[in-house]
C-alpha cells in the first residue's frame, strides 16, 4: 500500500468515528492510565493490514507501543495472537473499531483469495480482483487480495483501458472502439476488449487489442475459441464465475480469471481485542496467557 494515502485515509476513518473527543473512553479514563491489550483471531485465516495497527495508534497517541505477532499473507489459526499494544488507555480503546474495521474485511478478502487460489490450482491461470470495491477502501482492499495470492486488475479508470459492452455499443463496434482508444491512448497504455460472440473476437484480434476478456462465456466456449488469439494477446474469463467453476475455467487455458465477488461478497474475518487486566497489583492473566503458545 502506498503509505502516505493510507495515512490520508486512515485520518480520515478516524475523525469519521471520533471527530474531536471519545466520549466513553474520555470519560473513564485520563491520558495518564496504562495499558494493554491483545489482537486475537476468532477464526483462522489469511491476514492482511496488519501494519494499520501501528499507523492508527501512532495517530492517535505516539506514546503508544504496537508489537506484531504474525505479518501480512500469513494463515494463522483461530485463538492465535496476531499484536499486541502497549500505552495510554485513551488512545488503545479510541483506535480499537477503526482498526478492527479494517483488519477483519482486508484478512476476510485475503482468506477468500487464499481459498480461490487454491480452488483454482494453476500454475498459469491466475486470480485477479476487480473494481467491485468498497467506496473509500479499494486500495485497502486490493492489498488484501495479493496477500491471499491473487493479483490486481486495474485499479481504476485512470490507469487502464477496458472497453465494455457498453463502451462498445456507443462506439458501434470492437474494431471502432479499439480504433479510438489506441489513437487517444497512445502506446503506453494498455487496451482491454470485453467480447461476447465470435464476431467480437475476431475483430479484437484483427484489431491487436492487448488483452481479450471472455465475457459471461461458459468454460467450453472459451476453450473452443482461444486457440484463434495470437500468443502476444493476454486472455481473461470473467462473469457470474463462481468458486466451484474455477477448476473448469482453469482448464481453458486463459491467463487471468477475475472475480468480483472477492471484494463484493465477502465474509469478514472474525478478531477481537482482548484486554489485559490488573487486581491486586498482579495482572489477571485469563486474558492473554491462553494465547500465549500462539505468539
Amino acid at each position: 500500500m502506498n503509505k502516505m494515502k493510507a495515512r490520508k485515509m486512515v485520518e480520515q476513518f478516524l475523525y469519521e468515528d471520533i471527530h474531536d473527543q471519545d466520549q466513553t473512553s474520555e470519560a473513564l479514563f485520563t491520558k495518564l492510565d496504562q495499558g494493554e491489550a491483545y489482537f486475537i483471531l476468532k477464526d483462522s485465516g489469511v491476514l492482511a493490514g496488519l501494519d494499520l495497527i501501528e499507523l492508527v495508534y501512532q495517530l492517535l497517541d505516539p506514546a503508544t507501543k504496537v508489537e506484531l505477532h504474525k505479518q501480512d499473507g500469513q494463515y494463522v489459526e483461530k485463538g492465535s495472537c496476531i499484536a499486541s499494544v502497549k500505552g495510554p488507555v485513551q488512545a488503545i480503546l479510541s483506535g480499537e473499531r477503526v482498526i478492527l474495521n479494517l483488519l477483519q474485511r482486508m484478512s476476510g478478502i485475503a482468506t477468500l483469495t487464499n481459498e480461490a487460489v487454491k480452488e483454482l490450482n494453476s500454475s498459469h491461470t491466475k486470480i485477479c480482483d476487480t473494481r467491485k470495491t468498497t467506496p473509500g477502501l479499494r486500495m485497502f482492499e486490493k492489498y488484501a487480495v495479493r496477500c491471499g495470492g491473487g493479483i490486481n486488475h486495474r485499479f481504476g479508470l485512470y490507469d487502464g483501458i477496458m472497453l465494455k459492452d457498453n463502451h462498445i455499443a456507443f462506439a458501434g463496434s470492437v474494431r471502432e472502439a479499439v480504433k479510438k482508444a489506441k489513437a487517444h491512448a497512445g502506446h503506453m497504455i494498455k487496451i482491454e476488449v470485453e467480447i461476447e460472440n465470435e464476431e467480437q473476437l475476431q475483430e479484437a484480434i484483427e484489431t491487436k487489442a492487448d488483452c481479450i476478456m471472455f465475457d459471461n462465456c461458459p468454460p467450453d466456449l472459451i476453450k473452443k475459441w482461444i486457440h484463434q488469439v495470437p500468443a502476444g494477446i493476454l486472455t481473461e474469463a470473467s462473469g457470474g464465475i463462481t468458486m466451484g467453476q474455477l477448476h473448469k475455467y482453469g482448464n481453458c487455458g486463459v491467463d487471468y480469471i477475475s472475480l468480483g465477488f472477492l471484494t463484493h461478497s465477502v465474509k469478514s474475518l472474525d478478531i477481537s481485542l482482548d484486554v489485559r487486566i490488573k487486581k491486586g497489583g498482579t495482572r489477571d492473566a485469563r486474558l492473554t496467557d491462553r494465547h500465549a503458545a500462539r505468539l
